[in-house]
């Protein structure tokens, strides 16, 4: 399918690379260049990121659930500020919004004004997940792709689509190429959470799953190549 305004959602662990924590700058460069070439060939791009690479609530169960999803909205203003610097470097604009606000380091997120930008060619990097706790940055990019009408979310990953089963543990793994958001539901697919994937469903946002390899080919995808798995409501 041809898009002409996207969301790419990228997980805080892509960043770091294969040093596992913390942000690796050749990673992070080629993320910026894939996003500038988006932005190059006039595509309106719009980015949530995660901040796994510095924080997982999870991690740490005795600690208040507020508090921890607290700490992950600051890991992914790290992340989105990052980001937006090697971009810049490259001679992209951008702008970061932030849920949570924090107006000496970036602007405050308001849909129009991000519209607004996006319309104007800016790359607008959305960092503090919802601005909520409970709720995933997968949830955020379902949310913010509505808001902002984007015509397709594209979700990152290790994996080159989504399986019937880990293809990291099974040989027999088979791929899928094009999927319900109710099938994902029904039968619990680690796609994305079950509220991002009812948010994309019931505002008709289709999802691209795809390898984090292939970000170079984010503008072919745009116009129209078939790769990884594609998620319709």
């Amino acid at each position: 399918m041809k898009a002409k305004r996207i969301l790419l959602k990228l997980s805080g662990e892509s960043l770091a690379g294969d040093k596992g924590f913390g942000i690796d700058e050749a990673t992070l460069r080629r993320v910026a260049a894939a996003l500038a070439k988006v932005s190059r060939a006039g595509i309106q791009a719009a980015v949530v990121v995660g901040g796994g690479n510095f924080w997982r609530g999870r991690q740490n169960p005795g600690m208040d659930r507020v508090t921890a999803d607290h700490i992950g909205m600051l890991a992914t203003s790290m992340n989105a500020l990052a980001l937006s610097d090697a971009l810049l470097q490259d001679g992209v604009a951008t702008r970061v919004m932030n849920a949570v606000e924090m107006n000496k380091i970036c602007e405050p997120y308001i849909r129009l004004r991000a519209v607004r930008h996006l319309e104007k060619g800016r790359i607008v990097i959305f960092a503090g997940g919802t601005g909520s706790p409970f709720f995933s940055t997968d949830s955020a990019a379902a949310l913010r792709a509505s808001e902002i009408e984007a015509d397709l979310l594209l979700k990152a990953t290790l994996v080159d689509g989504v399986y019937d089963k880990d293809p990291h543990q099974f040989e027999d793994a088979v791929k899928y190429d094009e999927l319900s958001y109710d099938r994902i539901l029904s039968e619990r697919l680690a796609v994305i959470d079950a509220t991002a994937a009812a948010l994309c469903r019931d505002n008709g946002i289709p999802l691209l799953v795809f390898s984090i390899r292939e970000l170079e080919s984010i503008v072919d995808i745009c116009g129209g190549r078939k790769i990884g798995t594609l998620v319709r409501a």
